[in-house]
């Protein structure tokens, strides 16, 4: 459905960007319904000590960092913590640029209409990092796409981009990404490989 919703879009897209390790199956399809090249912008959320899933920011492939510092300083982390917490994601996403890239280089975005998918957007914080780190590489078109999102982070993320598209958009608390879907599977970074290594053989 996210695959047809783009191909309607007036001028295209050109190249789907998958934000790993969820975005992957997705983008995956879209990719294939558009008949379009694939690639993937690593980018991961800056997790609570006490939670894989809550993130209070992200580090981008290009070493962009966003933190909601409000958040932090209610959760009691300290300047310390945070300090930790940046170089610790920073790690784990050039070792995720290691193993998705490989050596393919960067494919040329400038004058581009790029689709940028992941699996929902939540708090937003993962995609507006990708936003502003894919910015710096001047596409003509920067189009969000993802299958669920909360309304009020769509909104935000639609005034960094030309556009977002979301078939199943939702306005209640709390909100989680997986009930959108008839099936959820949390989809690992060996997923991930090995479904960019399908695609790339």
């Amino acid at each position: 459905m996210l695959g047809e919703v783009l191909a309607s879009l007036e001028g295209g897209i050109d190249l789907v960007l998958a934000i790993p390790a969820g975005g992957v199956p997705v983008a995956v399809e879209v990719a294939r319904v558009l008949g379009v090249k694939l690639d993937v912008a690593v980018v991961s959320k800056i997790t609570m000590p006490y939670t894989t899933e809550a993130g209070y920011g992200a580090v981008a492939f290009d070493g962009t960092v966003r933190l909601n510092r409000g958040l932090a300083k209610r959760s009691g982390l300290s300047e310390n913590n945070i300090t930790l917490d940046v170089v610790r994601t920073t790690s784990k996403v050039h070792r995720r640029q290691a193993r998705m890239r490989g050596a393919r280089t960067w494919p040329a975005l400038y004058g581009q209409r790029v689709a940028v998918v992941d699996d929902g957007l939540a708090s937003g914080f993962t995609m507006l990092v990708a936003v502003e780190a894919l910015r710096k590489k001047e596409p003509e078109r920067l189009i969000v796409a993802v299958p669920t999102a909360l309304e009020d982070t769509a909104r935000t993320v639609a005034a960094q981009v030309e556009a977002v598209v979301c078939p199943n958009l939702r306005t209640h608390h709390p909100f989680a990404v997986a009930a959108a879907y008839r099936r959820w599977d949390d989809v690992s970074e060996d997923d991930a490989v090995r479904m960019l290594d399908e695609w790339f053989a």
